[in-house]
């Protein structure tokens, strides 16, 4: 998954202060038998010894049968060690440093492939940074309210704004839960306080909690650290985050059309669209503007991505922040 350099470096912290942890409880159970059990002390300091006299025995010639012997030797003294454990109450393998991970160590990684480990705490990073925008406590699927929406059938329509939003959250879900290489893209549009960022907010925390990278912000800010980007007034956390807007699983942006229109936000939106497409990125679009408003205020080769690359799922209703207010 492509997770930024900043949210990876906080699950790496995370597992170092696991290790940290997990060593430290180590050495204060090594304490505690050395204190109950002095002859394990001796018993480790002879082993250690052991380990240093084989290590050079190694790479000495004529040297099978010395090595057989110190092989012996260690056997003897971990099966008396394991044996004064055992007399005292204590399970054979107490003082050991046992990672948490089996897989990796604790290191993170096998080999070159990221681990699970590490990429579970990648994965709960990532949604304590969209819960700083996304406010997550509160925006699931689990808490979407159908009921806000009119069961009467609307006259341009011919469906109820009800029966519409079940069929968008129904799909949303199923976006959200087999999201993969293989998912589409998408683009809610409709008006104003239909629901169209708590869903999109939905799909971010559940597509980041199945593992995969997102990355979820307003046109603005998006086009607003590309353009910082260009003209040399970034910093570096603005240029990594311009790249994670790349290369991340799932992109959201939200709100668009309230980004103002120039020549760079229009060139740097065509260019973030295409791009994640060639790439076969996936990628989330909210937007208030009707079709007709999206034609005449972006390019052709824009349009024609979103028609034609991504599936359009259609709000309407009465705001239904609106509705809320009303009932208090």
């Amino acid at each position: 998954m492509a997770y930024s350099g900043k949210t990876i470096a906080a699950a790496k912290s995370v597992l170092a202060d696991r290790v940290s942890v997990r060593q430290a409880q180590a050495d204060r159970r090594l304490s505690e038998i050395y204190q109950r059990i002095p002859q394990i002390r001796r018993i480790d300091a002879e082993l250690r010894r052991q380990m240093m006299d084989l290590a050079m025995a190694v790479f000495q010639s004529d040297n099978s049968d010395a090595v057989q012997n110190m092989a012996a030797k260690n056997i003897a003294l971990q099966s008396q060690r394991a044996k004064l454990l055992a007399d005292a109450g204590y399970p054979a393998d107490y003082t050991d440093d046992k990672p948490v991970c089996s897989e990796c160590g604790d290191r993170g990684y096998v080999g070159s492939r990221m681990c699970t480990c590490l990429a579970e705490l990648c994965a709960r990073q990532q949604i304590k940074e969209l819960s700083v925008l996304l406010k997550l406590g509160s925006e699931s699927f689990d808490n979407f309210r159908i009921d806000y929406y009119s069961p009467v059938p609307h006259p341009d329509y011919g469906v109820s704004a009800r029966d519409n939003m079940e069929l968008i959250y129904e799909q949303c879900v199923r976006y959200a839960g087999n999201f993969g290489k293989d998912s589409g893209n998408i683009c809610f549009r409709g008006s104003t306080g239909l629901g169209k960022t708590f869903l999109a907010a939905c799909i971010a925390r559940e597509v980041s909690n199945n593992g995969w990278s997102v990355v979820y912000d307003t046109t603005i800010n998006v086009l607003d650290a590309f353009e910082r980007v260009k003209f040399g007034s970034s910093t570096e956390e603005a240029e990594e985050y311009t790249e994670q807007v790349m290369s991340c699983d799932l992109l959201i942006l939200d709100d668009l059309g309230t980004e103002m229109k120039t020549q760079f936000t229009v060139s740097a939106l065509y260019n973030i669209i295409n791009t994640r497409l060639m790439k076969d990125k996936k990628t989330l679009l909210t937007t208030n503007l009707t079709l007709d408003e999206m034609k005449e205020r972006y390019t052709p080769q824009i349009m024609s991505r979103i028609e034609g690359e991504y599936t359009t799922l259609f709000f309407f209703g009465e705001d239904i922040r609106v509705k809320k207010n009303r009932q208090f």
